[in-house]
């Protein structure tokens, strides 16, 4: 076997370049290849993780065929780089990346780990809570702004509400707030700003995940339309570079503002869409900062399921 090492480094070798660039479905045949595993045992292992993934998927997937999409798939894929002895987020990095490479668009890696890592957190979060899966709230209306402070974090989240009951009895909402890598909940703070205040308030510490409790002054009944506000102080992680909301379902107007510390400026800005957290990303335009109050925005009329979002490049 005198070649086996030469043909090994070349397989890592390989491994090393489309773990940079990919695409997605490149980079996992190559892992595979070069960690010698045939799917069966791929299955196998990723069976032992806890999750069920066919021999066909993998194959369409590393084939370039079909592209994991699915809760379950996601966390297939988190699985993977364990068992092929990936960087962490290596492959999810790639999957979330847009097939244009001229795009110059970042991964949705945190999108993604609000959707793989926190999902099954947030349930527990929310079961905590008393909070069923529907909240009984239609939004007509959200405008979220960030502050962006001088050290380049994420600082500060305002959100103001307007909703629609469609039940009766709905006294209260469950604001989620998704801290950036390294960010520490118990160190976040609940404001409740108009017509509500904080009740319960949990955290996961490992995900960044916090949950709160916003409590009405009054019991709507199905129709009533509300208006509420309320902030998280967050500032407890690293550097920021994005902002991604999530939508289930479609619902009314969604606008999202980006203020930056005059200390502390992006060299550009851009907004973006994505179907998906899966799907490549699109609809993006470059946003010019305002020249006294140093933000951008997006105005979105009528929100349809997927993610919208902002994203900015430091020097």
């Amino acid at each position: 076997m005198p070649h086996a090492p030469q043909h090994a480094d070349v397989a890592t070798a390989e491994l090393d370049s489309v773990l940079q660039g990919g695409p997605f479905h490149v980079a996992l045949r190559a892992a595979i290849a070069a960690r010698g595993l045939p799917l069966q045992r791929v299955q196998h292992h990723l069976s032992r993780h806890g999750v069920k993934v066919g021999v066909t998927s993998l194959s369409y997937w590393q084939q370039g065929a079909r592209r994991p999409q699915r809760p379950e798939s996601l966390r297939a894929v988190r699985a993977l780089e364990e068992i092929l002895e990936l960087p962490e987020e290596s492959l999810i990095r790639l999957l979330a990346e847009s097939g244009d490479s001229t795009s110059g668009l970042r991964s949705a890696a945190r999108s993604y780990r609000s959707l793989v890592e926190a999902s099954g957190v947030l349930d527990q979060l929310l079961a905590e809570l008393d909070c069923p899966p529907d909240g009984g709230l239609h939004s007509l209306g959200h405008h979220e702004r960030l502050r962006i402070g001088a050290r380049r974090e994420l600082a500060e989240r305002e959100s103001h509400h307007i909703v629609r009951a469609h039940r009766d009895g709905i006294d209260r909402f469950v604001a989620v707030h998704h801290g950036d890598r390294g960010a520490a909940p118990e160190r976040m703070r609940v404001h409740a700003l108009e017509n509500c205040r904080t009740g319960r308030v949990r955290w996961h510490r490992d995900t960044g995940v916090l949950a709160a409790e916003l409590l009405f002054d009054t019991r709507l009944r199905a129709g009533d339309t509300f208006l509420f506000r309320y902030g998280v102080e967050d500032g407890t992680a690293g550097v920021a570079r994005e902002y991604v909301r999530g939508f289930d379902c479609p619902g009314g107007q969604y606008v999202l503002q980006v203020c930056f510390d005059p200390a502390a400026l992006p060299v550009r800005c851009h907004r973006f869409a994505q179907h998906s957290a899966a799907a490549p990303r699109g609809a993006c335009q470059g946003l010019a900062l305002s020249g006294r109050h140093h933000s951008v925005h997006l105005v979105e009329p009528r929100v349809r399921a997927g993610f919208l979002g902002i994203g900015w490049d430091w020097e």
